[in-house]
């Protein structure tokens, strides 16, 4: 049985995260959702998104399939509700699709794999969907804690180094190849993950639930407080609390992250800062793409980021700002709300040039012994042709 999660048309409320990958290929806690499904299943995942994305994930195989809705963060329960479904058997709530298995003979154009491919419909209380980018940080902590269960079960930690000051050892999981010393975890409020290879230098403190990908790097004195997730190959420094880096991304100075999610081969100049919470203490708006409107997004929203984006040196970035893909962001006081996708400066938004982003994107890669290949600048391109947000203060 081939198992494919499905992005819906609803995958703009995720903007601009989404702009440039599947729903299941976000990260939230640990694991992106189709790492989470691969781990439950134990099978390889794909992935069903709109056409000018597909080029990055491998062809869907035809024959016995069953559809997810890659928006829906599984729990074990779940996962053994769909994997039980018979051929021609779907779940529905009162969103629409929530799963059915099929004999798949052709892959339908994107959009919702359609209700007719099914003969049997079920109404079930699903698994909540993610349907903004806020509730990726919102829900991070609990994410951390589950996946720290699913990825540390029957499994030995490396062993803690004797420099390393450790509150609740149990709830420390260190995977091969990790560096650690002179520093301070702290895990009595919730688990402690360090991925392979990761690098935490001396005089850094940390409290979890906390997790580190493979190849991450904290930079010596980093303060890091619960509901953060450093992805692979990430670095972080100065104050971060309850935020995402997805992947590749820096924010290796001083400055405070908070209640924010970054995207990936993003870097913000030090002593960038973020405000997450308002003057007043009242509710935060944030640009929502699919309405194109501002939409409430609780007391506490710091920054969106979309992939290939970053910050000159001191940027202050205002309370619940969305800066878009591939934007250059610089310029004194606070940033506007909303950065369009290729934005280049804050002051008068201008048009990043493309030929000029994808190189300067390259520049980036290179430094971490990696390349742009030609499906991601076609995905990039398509991204510079088809989103036409204005470049001006909205």
């Amino acid at each position: 049985m081939n198992i494919v999660l499905f992005d819906t048309a609803n995958r703009s409320k995720l903007y601009p995260l989404t702009l440039t990958r599947a729903v299941a290929s976000l990260r939230t806690g640990i694991l992106t959702i189709k790492e989470l499904w691969e781990h439950y299943t134990k099978a390889h995942v794909f992935v069903y998104t709109p056409a000018y994305l597909s080029p990055l994930y491998d062809e869907i195989p035809l024959g016995d399939t069953l559809f997810i809705d890659g928006s829906i963060l599984p729990d074990k329960q779940f996962v053994q509700t769909v994997k039980s479904l018979a051929i021609g058997e779907a779940l529905t709530d009162d969103i629409g699709l929530v799963a059915g298995r099929v004999e798949l003979d052709a892959v339908p154009a994107f959009g919702d794999p359609p209700q007719q491919l099914f003969s049997i419909h079920r109404t079930i209380d699903a698994p909540p969907r993610l349907n903004s980018p806020s509730q990726l940080f919102q829900n991070n902590e609990s994410m951390i804690r589950a996946h720290f269960e699913i990825i540390c079960k029957g499994r030995i930690t490396v062993p803690v180094p004797e420099t390393v000051q450790v509150i609740k050892p149990a709830n420390v999981f260190i995977e091969e190849g990790a560096q650690l010393d002179f520093c301070t975890l702290n895990a009595s409020a919730g688990p402690i993950y360090i991925g392979k290879d990761a690098l935490i230098m001396e005089g850094s403190n940390i409290r979890g639930p906390f997790a580190m990908g493979e190849g991450a790097v904290l930079k010596m004195g980093s303060k890091i407080y619960g509901g953060t997730t450093l992805g692979p190959y990430c670095v972080g420094g100065g104050e971060i609390k309850n935020s995402i880096l997805m992947g590749y991304s820096n924010k290796a100075h001083d400055g405070y992250l908070g209640d924010s999610v970054i995207g990936e081969w993003c870097n913000l100049g030090a002593g960038t800062s973020n405000s997450n919470i308002k003057n007043t203490a009242t509710e935060v708006k944030v640009w929502d793409y699919h309405t194109l409107s501002y939409i409430p997004s609780g007391l506490k929203c710091g920054l969106i980021m979309g992939d290939y984006s970053r910050t000159a040196i001191n940027t202050s970035i205002n309370t619940g700002t969305v800066i878009g893909v591939c934007c250059n962001v610089f310029g004194e006081g606070l940033t506007p709300k909303l950065v369009p996708d290729f934005s280049w400066g804050t002051k008068g938004l201008s048009r990043y040039e493309f030929d000029k982003a994808v190189q300067d994107i390259m520049n980036w890669k290179r430094m971490k012994n990696k390349s742009l290949c030609e499906a991601k600048v076609k995905v990039l391109k398509h991204i510079f042709e088809h989103n036409n947000l204005p470049h001006e203060k909205i």
